[in-house]
């Protein structure tokens, strides 16, 4: 197991290597395997570059937030200018159905609602819009309504974890509600959790996710 100071040099490191993050704009405190990241970054996507970055180091438990985006003068747009360059994002992904998303502005933040079949619609969502210039943050609030009818959910999932991980799918237990589906247990990182998640937002009919799994320490 790793130290509190070995685990925020790991941090850093990792932080240091990846070319979408200016480190100087990012504070580490690690406490019992859980980082805490403070600072001003330059863009929303800088920030969640930094918060993915933290959680691809090995012994990480979790991952607090204090930071907030500030944006250099040159970077600040108007929200009309923001909303109108995110509605044309929406409307160029392929992976966003025409017409089922919205989205709203307010002082850079964007707020995202509408509905769609599936997870990765709303994932490609945020995606969208996140990495626009001027944008300070996004609130997903959009609804996955699946068209097709739940059945044998949690079996599909199950398979899809034996598929892409099969030492981490003895470990997790699976508990389905109609179309609502809970995740416990442990795995050893949190690329395997994300992966893990990932797995049950793919089968057919999941119209949410509860994800209680746990990183080891």
């Amino acid at each position: 197991m790793k130290s509190d100071v070995q685990l925020r040099n790991d941090v850093l490191s990792e932080l240091a290597w990846d070319p979408a993050v200016n480190v100087t704009d990012v504070g580490v405190i690690v406490k019992d395997g859980v980082v805490t990241l403070t600072g001003h970054p330059s863009s929303h996507a800088e920030k969640c570059a930094i918060e993915h970055a933290a959680q691809r180091v090995a012994g990480v438990r979790a991952v607090a937030v204090e930071m907030t985006v500030r944006l250099p003068a040159d970077f600040k747009r108007t929200d009309a200018d923001i909303a109108l360059a995110a509605e044309r994002a929406l409307e160029w992904s392929v992976l966003v159905p025409e017409g089922k998303v919205k989205v709203m502005v307010e002082q850079g933040f964007a707020t995202l609602t509408g509905k769609v079949e599936w997870e990765y619609q709303r994932r490609a969502s945020e995606v969208a819009v996140r990495d626009l210039l001027g944008v300070t943050g996004v609130a997903n609030h959009i609804i996955v309504k699946p068209s097709v009818t739940p059945t044998d959910i949690a079996l599909k999932i199950q398979n899809a974890l034996e598929r892409q991980a099969d030492r981490e799918a003895r470990r997790i237990e699976i508990t389905v509600d109609g179309a609502h589906v809970t995740l416990r247990g442990t795995v050893h990182s949190w690329a395997e959790r994300n992966a893990a998640q990932g797995a049950a937002w793919s089968a057919p009919g999941v119209a949410n996710v509860v994800n209680n799994l746990l990183v080891e320490a």
